[in-house]
Parts: C-alpha cells; sequence; structure tokens
C-alpha cells in the first residue's frame, strides 16, 4: 500500500521534468498493481492548483485536463481515494501532540500523513523530503 503525493503526479505528467520518466513509470505501474495505491482528495486538489497554474513548471493544463487525468487514475483498479474516518480526529490530536511543529506550510502533509496513519498505510511515494519528519511514514522516492 502506497500514497502518492502531488509532486510525482505532477513530475508524471511533466515531460520537461527531468523526474518525468521515473515518475510517468512508477504511476504507470501502479495502475494495474495488485498492491493498492492511494491518493486523497487534497492531493488531487493540490495537483489541479499546480497544473493549472500559470506558473506552473510545464504549459499550464485547463481545469478539464487535469480532472481528465485524476478521474482516470482514481478509476484505474490500483488506486483509491483515502477519506477520513470517524477517528480522524482522534489520529491528528496524537499527531499534533507528537509533532508540534507539523504547523504552517506542513499542515497539508500533516492532513495526508494523518490519513495515511488511520488507514495503517506507512508508505509515500514522494520527492517531499518533509514526509521524513513522521517516524510512521517510509518515504519512498521514485527518483532516489
Amino acid at each position: 500500500m502506497l500514497v502518492f503525493d502531488t509532486n510525482v503526479l505532477v513530475y508524471a505528467v511533466d515531460e520537461d521534468s527531468p523526474f518525468h520518466g521515473p515518475c510517468r513509470e512508477r504511476v504507470s505501474r501502479a495502475r494495474s498493481d495488485a498492491s493498492p495505491a492511494f491518493l486523497t482528495w487534497s492531493i488531487c486538489y493540490e495537483f489541479l492548483r499546480v497544473t493549472t497554474h500559470a506558473r506552473a513548471p510545464m504549459a499550464p493544463w485547463t481545469p478539464s485536463e487535469a480532472w481528465s487525468y485524476l478521474e482516470i487514475l482514481i478509476a484505474s483498479p490500483g488506486f483509491q481515494v483515502l477519506t477520513a474516518t470517524p477517528r480522524h480526529s482522534a489520529v491528528l490530536a496524537q499527531t499534533l501532540a507528537e509533532h508540534p511543529d507539523a504547523c504552517g506550510n506542513l499542515a497539508h502533509d500533516l492532513h495526508t500523513a494523518v490519513l495515511m496513519r488511520e488507514h495503517g498505510i506507512s508508505r509515500i511515494c514522494t520527492r517531499d523530503a518533509d514526509f521524513r519528519r513522521f517516524p510512521f511514514l517510509t518515504v519512498i522516492d521514485p527518483v532516489g
């Protein structure tokens, strides 16, 4: 079980990125892999924000193009979307108590980490080193 972070999805579609090949391969493999892969709705929204922004690292997509890509992933047999459970508040409180520095710009990463923790998922495919601050997560860098 593995969560895919926004940056890996963006690199997977940005053909000019030096990380395009390994990220695209990892996402493609996950679409049909027997082991489930996951997104969160906040990762989906962040993907929409990055890929449609005028200053996107690639030629900006229309919202429809970006959403179509996400729909393909979500409809794939290998992908599912994580959502909060009734335990979310308790897991958030526990994680904040353990990591009081997870604030400000780290709030999005905190949300992803809490969702993963409450679902018992420990691996995240990302190039974002900030996830290493959560000892209950294992960062899988598709490039390195």
